[in-house]
Protein backbone atom coordinates (compact mmCIF):
# COMPACT_ATOMS: atom_id res chain seq x y z
CA UNK A 1 0.00 0.00 0.00
CA UNK A 2 1.03 3.59 -0.57
CA UNK A 3 1.36 6.14 2.25
CA UNK A 4 -1.58 8.00 0.71
CA UNK A 5 -3.82 5.37 2.33
CA UNK A 6 -3.54 7.52 5.44
CA UNK A 7 -5.72 9.98 3.57
CA UNK A 8 -8.37 7.56 2.32
CA UNK A 9 -11.96 7.62 3.64
CA UNK A 10 -13.42 4.98 5.91
CA UNK A 11 -15.75 4.44 8.85
CA UNK A 12 -15.57 3.91 12.59
CA UNK A 13 -18.76 2.04 13.33
CA UNK A 14 -21.49 4.42 12.20
CA UNK A 15 -19.15 7.43 11.96
CA UNK A 16 -17.89 8.28 8.44
CA UNK A 17 -14.30 9.57 8.27
CA UNK A 18 -12.89 11.34 5.19
CA UNK A 19 -9.30 10.44 6.14
CA UNK A 20 -7.41 8.46 8.79
CA UNK A 21 -5.91 11.44 10.69
CA UNK A 22 -7.72 12.10 13.96
CA UNK A 23 -7.33 15.13 16.19
CA UNK A 24 -6.76 13.78 19.69
CA UNK A 25 -8.62 15.29 22.66
CA UNK A 26 -6.50 18.18 23.94
CA UNK A 27 -7.24 19.98 27.19
CA UNK A 28 -6.75 23.71 26.60
CA UNK A 29 -8.38 25.13 29.79
CA UNK A 30 -10.12 28.04 28.10
CA UNK A 31 -13.70 27.59 29.30
CA UNK A 32 -15.06 29.86 32.03
CA UNK A 33 -15.32 28.84 35.69
CA UNK A 34 -18.81 27.43 35.03
CA UNK A 35 -17.44 25.12 32.37
CA UNK A 36 -18.93 27.08 29.46
CA UNK A 37 -16.86 27.30 26.28
CA UNK A 38 -16.17 30.74 24.82
CA UNK A 39 -16.68 31.71 21.18
CA UNK A 40 -12.95 31.11 20.63
CA UNK A 41 -13.57 27.36 20.86
CA UNK A 42 -15.77 27.44 17.76
CA UNK A 43 -13.00 29.14 15.82
CA UNK A 44 -10.32 26.80 17.18
CA UNK A 45 -12.12 23.59 16.28
CA UNK A 46 -13.43 24.76 12.91
CA UNK A 47 -9.88 25.71 11.90
CA UNK A 48 -9.01 22.02 12.35
CA UNK A 49 -12.09 20.57 10.66
CA UNK A 50 -10.04 18.86 7.92
CA UNK A 51 -9.16 16.16 10.47
CA UNK A 52 -10.82 12.88 9.62
CA UNK A 53 -12.27 12.98 13.14
CA UNK A 54 -12.03 15.62 15.85
CA UNK A 55 -12.25 14.21 19.36
CA UNK A 56 -13.08 17.32 21.35
CA UNK A 57 -11.30 17.87 24.64
CA UNK A 58 -12.21 15.93 27.80
CA UNK A 59 -15.49 17.37 29.06
CA UNK A 60 -16.93 16.95 32.54
CA UNK A 61 -20.13 14.92 32.83
CA UNK A 62 -21.07 16.61 36.11
CA UNK A 63 -19.92 19.13 38.69
CA UNK A 64 -18.72 16.20 40.79
CA UNK A 65 -16.73 15.00 37.78
CA UNK A 66 -14.60 18.16 37.56
CA UNK A 67 -10.90 17.79 38.24
CA UNK A 68 -9.47 21.01 36.82
CA UNK A 69 -10.59 24.63 36.61
CA UNK A 70 -11.43 26.19 33.23
CA UNK A 71 -12.32 22.85 31.65
CA UNK A 72 -15.66 22.54 29.85
CA UNK A 73 -18.73 20.63 30.96
CA UNK A 74 -21.72 19.09 29.21
CA UNK A 75 -24.28 18.87 32.00
CA UNK A 76 -26.03 22.30 31.83
CA UNK A 77 -28.06 24.00 29.12
CA UNK A 78 -25.54 26.85 28.94
CA UNK A 79 -22.69 24.41 28.36
CA UNK A 80 -24.64 22.59 25.65
CA UNK A 81 -25.50 25.87 23.88
CA UNK A 82 -21.82 26.86 23.85
CA UNK A 83 -20.82 23.47 22.45
CA UNK A 84 -23.54 23.83 19.79
CA UNK A 85 -21.68 26.85 18.44
CA UNK A 86 -18.61 24.62 18.13
CA UNK A 87 -20.35 21.74 16.36
CA UNK A 88 -22.17 24.10 13.99
CA UNK A 89 -18.85 25.74 13.04
CA UNK A 90 -17.15 22.37 12.49
CA UNK A 91 -20.02 21.04 10.41
CA UNK A 92 -20.09 24.25 8.34
CA UNK A 93 -16.44 23.46 7.56
CA UNK A 94 -17.41 19.88 6.57
CA UNK A 95 -15.84 18.35 9.68
CA UNK A 96 -16.80 15.50 11.98
CA UNK A 97 -16.59 15.91 15.74
CA UNK A 98 -17.25 13.72 18.78
CA UNK A 99 -17.12 14.74 22.43
CA UNK A 100 -15.00 13.01 25.05
CA UNK A 101 -16.95 12.40 28.27
CA UNK A 102 -14.97 12.60 31.51
CA UNK A 103 -15.30 12.11 35.26
CA UNK A 104 -11.94 12.72 36.94
CA UNK A 105 -12.83 10.93 40.17
CA UNK A 106 -10.17 11.27 42.87
CA UNK A 107 -7.98 13.53 40.71
CA UNK A 108 -9.64 16.75 41.86
CA UNK A 109 -9.73 19.38 44.60
CA UNK A 110 -12.40 20.43 47.07
CA UNK A 111 -12.49 23.99 45.69
CA UNK A 112 -13.83 22.65 42.39
CA UNK A 113 -16.89 21.13 44.06
CA UNK A 114 -20.09 22.62 45.41
CA UNK A 115 -19.82 23.14 49.15
CA UNK A 116 -16.11 22.22 49.05
CA UNK A 117 -17.09 18.56 49.06
CA UNK A 118 -14.43 15.90 48.76
CA UNK A 119 -13.77 14.30 45.37
CA UNK A 120 -14.99 10.74 44.95
CA UNK A 121 -13.31 7.56 43.84
CA UNK A 122 -13.63 3.81 44.16
CA UNK A 123 -11.61 3.93 47.39
CA UNK A 124 -10.32 6.61 49.74
CA UNK A 125 -6.81 6.74 48.28
CA UNK A 126 -5.32 10.17 47.59
CA UNK A 127 -3.92 10.86 44.12
CA UNK A 128 -0.48 12.32 43.50
CA UNK A 129 0.57 15.24 41.35
CA UNK A 130 -1.30 18.54 41.15
CA UNK A 131 -4.52 19.85 39.62
CA UNK A 132 -5.38 23.27 38.23
CA UNK A 133 -7.68 25.31 40.48
CA UNK A 134 -8.76 28.95 40.36
CA UNK A 135 -6.03 29.55 42.95
CA UNK A 136 -3.36 27.80 40.88
CA UNK A 137 -1.84 24.31 40.94
CA UNK A 138 -2.63 22.36 44.12
CA UNK A 139 -2.30 18.72 45.23
CA UNK A 140 -5.49 16.67 44.80
CA UNK A 141 -7.70 16.51 47.87
CA UNK A 142 -8.30 13.32 49.81
CA UNK A 143 -11.24 11.56 48.14
CA UNK A 144 -14.02 9.60 49.73
CA UNK A 145 -15.12 6.21 48.46
CA UNK A 146 -18.40 6.18 46.54
CA UNK A 147 -21.12 4.29 48.35
CA UNK A 148 -22.56 1.38 46.39
CA UNK A 149 -25.98 3.04 46.21
CA UNK A 150 -24.39 6.20 44.72
CA UNK A 151 -22.98 4.42 41.68
CA UNK A 152 -26.25 4.34 39.69
CA UNK A 153 -26.25 8.13 40.04
CA UNK A 154 -22.79 8.33 38.47
CA UNK A 155 -24.01 6.22 35.56
CA UNK A 156 -26.98 8.59 35.23
CA UNK A 157 -24.52 11.51 35.00
CA UNK A 158 -22.92 9.88 31.97
CA UNK A 159 -26.36 9.17 30.51
CA UNK A 160 -27.41 12.80 30.97
CA UNK A 161 -24.14 14.09 29.51
CA UNK A 162 -24.64 11.83 26.49
CA UNK A 163 -28.09 13.33 25.92
CA UNK A 164 -26.69 16.84 26.24
CA UNK A 165 -23.93 16.03 23.74
CA UNK A 166 -26.61 14.86 21.32
CA UNK A 167 -28.50 18.11 21.92
CA UNK A 168 -25.28 20.03 21.26
CA UNK A 169 -24.99 18.51 17.78
CA UNK A 170 -22.01 16.18 18.10
CA UNK A 171 -21.57 13.24 15.73
CA UNK A 172 -20.89 10.85 18.59
CA UNK A 173 -19.12 10.58 21.92
CA UNK A 174 -15.94 9.03 23.28
CA UNK A 175 -15.97 7.71 26.84
CA UNK A 176 -12.70 8.48 28.63
CA UNK A 177 -11.68 5.30 30.44
CA UNK A 178 -8.00 6.22 30.68
CA UNK A 179 -5.49 8.70 32.14
CA UNK A 180 -6.11 7.40 35.68
CA UNK A 181 -9.55 9.05 35.90
CA UNK A 182 -12.65 7.60 37.56
CA UNK A 183 -13.48 4.68 35.28
CA UNK A 184 -9.86 3.55 35.18
CA UNK A 185 -9.63 4.01 38.95
CA UNK A 186 -12.40 1.43 39.25
CA UNK A 187 -10.70 -0.87 36.73
CA UNK A 188 -7.26 -1.05 38.35
CA UNK A 189 -6.67 -3.06 41.51
CA UNK A 190 -4.07 -0.48 42.56
CA UNK A 191 -6.77 2.15 43.05
CA UNK A 192 -9.83 -0.04 43.66
CA UNK A 193 -9.85 -1.70 47.10
CA UNK A 194 -13.62 -2.23 47.25
CA UNK A 195 -15.28 -5.37 48.59
CA UNK A 196 -18.69 -4.93 46.94
CA UNK A 197 -19.82 -5.88 43.41
CA UNK A 198 -17.59 -3.12 41.98
CA UNK A 199 -14.34 -4.38 43.49
CA UNK A 200 -12.21 -7.46 43.89
CA UNK A 201 -12.33 -9.66 40.79
CA UNK A 202 -11.62 -8.40 37.28
CA UNK A 203 -15.27 -8.84 36.34
CA UNK A 204 -16.32 -6.70 39.30
CA UNK A 205 -13.75 -4.01 38.61
CA UNK A 206 -14.76 -3.61 34.97
CA UNK A 207 -18.44 -3.52 35.90
CA UNK A 208 -18.72 0.29 36.13
CA UNK A 209 -16.87 1.03 32.85
CA UNK A 210 -19.08 -1.47 31.02
CA UNK A 211 -22.28 -0.18 32.65
CA UNK A 212 -21.34 3.37 31.62
CA UNK A 213 -20.71 2.22 28.04
CA UNK A 214 -24.08 0.47 27.99
CA UNK A 215 -25.85 3.57 29.29
CA UNK A 216 -24.22 5.90 26.77
CA UNK A 217 -24.88 3.47 23.92
CA UNK A 218 -28.57 3.49 24.86
CA UNK A 219 -28.62 7.20 24.03
CA UNK A 220 -26.41 7.28 20.95
CA UNK A 221 -26.51 3.80 19.52
CA UNK A 222 -23.35 1.74 19.91
CA UNK A 223 -22.01 2.70 16.47
CA UNK A 224 -21.54 6.31 17.56
CA UNK A 225 -19.75 5.59 20.85
CA UNK A 226 -15.99 5.17 21.17
CA UNK A 227 -13.78 4.45 24.18
CA UNK A 228 -10.32 5.66 25.11
CA UNK A 229 -7.91 3.50 27.12
CA UNK A 230 -4.39 4.07 28.49
CA UNK A 231 -3.29 0.73 29.98
CA UNK A 232 0.26 1.72 31.00
CA UNK A 233 -0.24 5.37 31.90
CA UNK A 234 0.24 6.64 35.45
CA UNK A 235 -0.30 10.06 36.98
CA UNK A 236 2.53 12.09 38.49
CA UNK A 237 3.30 10.84 41.95
CA UNK A 238 1.48 7.54 41.38
CA UNK A 239 3.15 4.23 40.57
CA UNK A 240 0.58 1.43 40.78
CA UNK A 241 -0.71 -0.11 37.61
CA UNK A 242 -3.08 -3.00 37.71
CA UNK A 243 -1.30 -6.12 38.90
CA UNK A 244 -2.06 -7.83 35.56
CA UNK A 245 -2.84 -5.04 33.07
CA UNK A 246 -2.61 -7.23 29.98
CA UNK A 247 -5.39 -9.60 30.99
CA UNK A 248 -7.44 -6.88 32.71
CA UNK A 249 -7.54 -4.60 29.69
CA UNK A 250 -8.00 -7.47 27.24
CA UNK A 251 -11.08 -8.54 29.16
CA UNK A 252 -12.40 -4.97 29.18
CA UNK A 253 -11.78 -4.65 25.43
CA UNK A 254 -13.63 -7.92 24.86
CA UNK A 255 -16.63 -6.76 26.88
CA UNK A 256 -16.70 -3.38 25.10
CA UNK A 257 -16.37 -5.01 21.70
CA UNK A 258 -19.37 -7.21 22.45
CA UNK A 259 -21.45 -4.03 22.72
CA UNK A 260 -20.64 -3.16 19.08
CA UNK A 261 -19.03 0.18 19.90
CA UNK A 262 -17.65 2.41 17.14
CA UNK A 263 -13.96 2.24 18.05
CA UNK A 264 -11.25 1.65 20.61
CA UNK A 265 -8.77 4.52 21.01
CA UNK A 266 -5.53 3.56 22.79
CA UNK A 267 -2.67 5.66 24.12
CA UNK A 268 0.24 3.43 23.18
CA UNK A 269 2.81 4.51 25.76
CA UNK A 270 5.71 2.32 26.73
CA UNK A 271 5.50 0.36 29.95
CA UNK A 272 7.26 2.13 32.86
CA UNK A 273 10.77 1.16 33.86
CA UNK A 274 10.78 -2.00 35.91
CA UNK A 275 7.64 -3.38 34.29
CA UNK A 276 8.17 -6.83 32.87
CA UNK A 277 7.70 -6.94 29.10
CA UNK A 278 5.99 -4.57 26.71
CA UNK A 279 2.24 -4.15 26.62
CA UNK A 280 0.61 -5.80 23.60
CA UNK A 281 -1.84 -3.25 22.25
CA UNK A 282 -2.71 -5.40 19.26
CA UNK A 283 -4.12 -7.95 21.68
CA UNK A 284 -6.62 -5.30 22.75
CA UNK A 285 -7.53 -4.68 19.15
CA UNK A 286 -8.13 -8.38 18.58
CA UNK A 287 -10.20 -8.66 21.75
CA UNK A 288 -12.28 -5.62 20.79
CA UNK A 289 -12.71 -6.88 17.21
CA UNK A 290 -13.63 -3.46 15.82
CA UNK A 291 -12.12 -0.21 14.60
CA UNK A 292 -8.90 0.86 16.34
CA UNK A 293 -7.38 4.35 16.74
CA UNK A 294 -3.68 4.43 17.64
CA UNK A 295 -2.28 7.37 19.62
CA UNK A 296 1.14 8.21 20.98
CA UNK A 297 4.28 9.57 19.36
CA UNK A 298 3.25 9.06 15.74
CA UNK A 299 4.73 11.14 12.92
CA UNK A 300 3.86 11.10 9.21
CA UNK A 301 5.92 8.01 8.37
CA UNK A 302 4.82 6.00 11.41
CA UNK A 303 1.17 6.92 10.88
CA UNK A 304 1.28 5.95 7.20
CA UNK A 305 2.91 2.64 8.11
CA UNK A 306 0.33 1.97 10.82
CA UNK A 307 -2.49 2.30 8.30
CA UNK A 308 -0.68 0.49 5.50
CA UNK A 309 0.18 -2.51 7.66
CA UNK A 310 -3.22 -2.72 9.29
CA UNK A 311 -1.89 -1.83 12.75
CA UNK A 312 -4.65 0.78 13.06
CA UNK A 313 -7.70 2.09 11.24
CA UNK A 314 -6.90 5.67 12.23
CA UNK A 315 -4.02 7.52 13.93
CA UNK A 316 -4.59 10.37 16.39
CA UNK A 317 -2.25 13.38 16.58
CA UNK A 318 -2.23 15.66 19.60
CA UNK A 319 0.29 18.48 19.98
CA UNK A 320 0.85 18.67 16.21
CA UNK A 321 -2.73 19.89 15.79
CA UNK A 322 -2.17 22.80 18.18
CA UNK A 323 0.35 24.60 15.97
CA UNK A 324 -0.90 23.24 12.65
CA UNK A 325 -4.63 23.75 12.05
CA UNK A 326 -4.06 22.41 8.52
CA UNK A 327 -2.16 19.36 9.75
CA UNK A 328 -3.87 16.95 7.34
CA UNK A 329 -2.73 18.98 4.31
CA UNK A 330 0.77 19.37 5.73
CA UNK A 331 1.04 15.61 6.23
CA UNK A 332 -0.39 14.86 2.80
CA UNK A 333 2.08 17.19 1.07
CA UNK A 334 4.95 16.46 3.49
CA UNK A 335 5.29 20.10 4.50
CA UNK A 336 7.16 21.25 7.61
CA UNK A 337 5.22 21.50 10.87
CA UNK A 338 5.00 24.44 13.24
CA UNK A 339 5.99 23.60 16.79
CA UNK A 340 3.50 25.15 19.20
CA UNK A 341 4.70 26.94 22.32
CA UNK A 342 4.04 24.94 25.47
CA UNK A 343 3.59 28.22 27.36
CA UNK A 344 0.16 28.69 25.80
CA UNK A 345 -1.10 25.10 25.94
CA UNK A 346 -3.36 25.82 28.91
CA UNK A 347 -5.41 28.87 29.79
CA UNK A 348 -5.46 32.34 28.32
CA UNK A 349 -7.19 33.60 25.19
CA UNK A 350 -6.54 33.58 21.46
CA UNK A 351 -2.74 33.61 21.73
CA UNK A 352 -1.48 30.08 21.14
CA UNK A 353 -5.04 28.92 20.51
CA UNK A 354 -6.57 30.37 17.35
CA UNK A 355 -3.66 32.42 15.99
CA UNK A 356 -1.63 29.62 14.34
CA UNK A 357 -1.65 29.99 10.55
CA UNK A 358 -2.05 27.58 7.68
CA UNK A 359 1.11 26.74 5.74
CA UNK A 360 2.38 29.46 3.43
CA UNK A 361 5.20 28.73 1.00
CA UNK A 362 7.89 31.29 0.37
Amino acid sequence: MQPSDLFSPGALGGIHIPNRVAMAPLTRARADLDGVQTSLAAEYYSQRASAGLIVAEATNVSRQGRGYAYTPGIYTEAQARAWRQVTDAVHDAAGTIVLQLLHTGRISHVTLHEGARAPVGPSAIQAGGTVLTAAGMLPPSMPRALQTDEIPGVIDEYRHAARMAEQAGFDGVEIHMGNCFLLEQFLRDGTNRRDDQYGGSVENRLRLPVEVAEAVAEIWGAGHVGVRLSPVKTTIGETPLDSDPQSTYERLAERLGALGLAYLHCIEERAPAGTAGAFDFQSLRRAFDGAYIANGGYDRALAAAAIATGHADMVAFGKAFIGNPDLVDRLRLDRPLTEASAKTYYGGGAKGYTDYSRYQAG
